[in-house]
């Protein structure tokens, strides 16, 4: 990186150099994937320093993370159209298109690394349980529980995380990101008849 571009980044601070640090990081997953994204390439491209990444993020999984974050639907206020069945498929369906403009082994390669180191898969657990869709989830099916739709005795963590675990099996075996008909799927044949609610047809 030239000095004149450290000297550039360098006038950013805060949200406006956060900004577009996770944008370089999205722009280095869809041109290079996530095997060869680097923590040079993403500073390169956003116009900073390592150093100034690894103050805010100390690897590249976790940088990713928060850029696959920044570009996710709004789990604070998930869909709530009165129909549990249209609400999760509103939500799943804008969960996985927010990858569109990825290439597969770029999300593949995050999978199999968050697989692969412990510390890495407790962190992503944490998002995905704490702050990230899993509670969007349960905020769901909790309310069609008191709506009369589905059986609230059956909505234990397990349960409320399955459709996540089943679109995650169904991307690693078949290598694509799961079509609208595969979530359906998942939906009518399974996550719905568990809870003791509706599928359509």
């Amino acid at each position: 990186m030239s000095d004149r571009a450290a000297t550039v980044g360098s006038r950013r601070r805060g949200d406006e150099l956060e900004r577009a640090i996770l944008d370089a990081v999205w722009a280095e997953l869809a041109e290079h994937g996530y095997d060869r994204l680097t923590m040079d390439g993403v500073a390169a491209r956003a116009r900073t320093s390592k150093p100034v990444l690894y103050r805010r993020w100390p690897n590249r999984v976790q940088l990713v993370i928060a850029a696959l974050g920044r570009n996710a639907p709004d789990y604070q206020e998930p869909p709530d159209t009165g129909d549990l069945r249209t609400d999760l498929l509103q939500f799943l369906r804008s969960l996985l298109h927010r990858f569109d403009d990825l290439p597969v082994d770029a999300v593949h390669g995050l999978l199999v690394d968050l697989m692969r180191v412990p510390e890495l898969r407790g962190l992503f657990r944490s998002e995905l349980t704490e702050h990230g869709p899993v509670n969007s989830l349960a905020a769901m099916m909790h309310r069609a529980a008191e709506r009369g739709e589905i059986d609230p005795a059956r909505l234990t963590p397990r349960v409320v995380a399955l459709p996540l675990d089943l679109l995650r099996d169904a991307f690693l075996i078949e290598g694509a990101m799961p079509s609208d008909r595969v979530v359906a799927e998942i939906l009518d044949e399974v996550v719905l008849p568990l809870l003791g609610g509706s599928a359509r047809p």
